[in-house]
């Protein structure tokens, strides 16, 4: 389960793109999780992903 709480939810996103995982699709799959539901999240926060670097900012 994702944390509610979107700055440690970026926090933890961001770790697992940078150890973990290729893209953020390949997250979403290994964490069953939406990348849409994940992108939204973080997106209303004010983070946007960016591919390049494979992170929110």
């Amino acid at each position: 389960m994702l944390p509610e709480d979107p700055f440690i939810l970026l926090s933890v996103i961001n770790t697992k793109l940078r150890d973990e995982y290729k893209d953020l699709n390949a997250l979403a799959d290994g964490m069953d999780e939406d990348a849409s539901f994940i992108k939204e999240k973080l997106e209303s926060a004010g983070f946007k992903y960016d591919e390049n670097s494979n992170q929110f900012r």
